[in-house]
């Protein structure tokens, strides 16, 4: 069964974290390289931004997302293919934080010595702020609560690993006044990799090249897929040949040969 959780990037603007109370300030993903029988510490930095005491839980939860845009997080299964969480150990998952007050929730990865698949594993860790109850408030109260999804992505015996990335859908859509090409991109290697994605605009008479057009680079899990957005809003309009590529950090490319039509819609 899956849960749909509110998955709070850093971006959010300040007035709601202010307002949850609760900041992450090392990050929402931590990535380690990790090796058999081995055992690596880590910490989530958390401030209480609010005027009154927080409690907050820890918890992990297994992480699938899709090119769509749905993220599932998912009850523990012990044994699941990738998953680390049964590697990673808490001294405790409650804190209480006082106002203004900044602590640090250590945890640590013990990597199993019987682990052979190569790649990445990975699961999150969920904190969520505790709302305490309040024995005068009669029925039935609404309250938001921002939880933050901290990503552990662990790599294990990267050598024999590698990336590899497909495009299983383009198309270009408007928002606003501008024109996006969005690609869904998956990932079907064994690791975790933070590509970037580009359009090179060919002209289909000379093969002249018009332009070149690039995205903000995203991580993308094995066995998961995302949609990477372009703006060629300043891209010509008509019919042309062009060249569609995915590159990671490693300047591993993959590329899709395309011939898409522009309209200025």
């Amino acid at each position: 069964m899956s849960k749909k959780l509110l998955f709070v990037l850093l971006l959010v603007i300040q007035g709601n974290l202010l307002k949850a109370g609760i900041v992450i300030s090392n990050g929402l993903t931590h990535h380690y390289k990790v090796e058999n029988n081995q055992v690596y510490k880590g910490k989530i930095s958390l401030e209480n931004n609010g005027r009154e005491a927080q409690t907050v839980k820890l918890f992990l939860q297994d992480l699938k997302y899709e090119a769509n845009g749905t993220i599932h997080y998912l009850e523990l299964k012990p044994g699941a293919l990738r998953s680390n969480a049964d590697w990673i150990k808490f001294s405790t998952n409650l804190l209480t934080l006082k106002a203004g007050e900044k602590t640090d929730f250590l945890y640590e990865i013990q990597v199993p010595s019987n682990t052979t698949l190569p790649g990445s594993y990975w699961s999150v860790i969920i904190v969520e702020p505790v709302k305490p109850i309040n024995p005068s408030e009669k029925g039935v109260s609404i309250h938001s609560v921002v939880r933050y999804a901290i990503q552990i992505i662990s790599d294990l015996r990267t050598d024999n690993a590698h990336t590899d990335l497909k495009f299983e859908n383009v198309k270009i859509s408007s928002e606003g006044n501008k024109r996006i090409l969005k690609l869904a991109i998956s990932n079907t290697g064994e690791l975790f990799c933070k590509p970037l994605a580009s359009i090179d605009i060919y002209d289909k008479k000379n093969g002249q090249k018009l332009g070149t057009f690039t995205s903000t680079a995203m991580g993308l899990l094995p066995n998961n897929s995302k949609t990477f957005s372009i703006d060629i809003t300043q891209a010509p309009t008509g019919l042309f040949n062009t060249i569609i590529m995915a590159m990671d950090e490693n300047e591993n490319t993959f590329a899709l040969k395309a011939e898409l039509d522009i309209k200025n819609d």
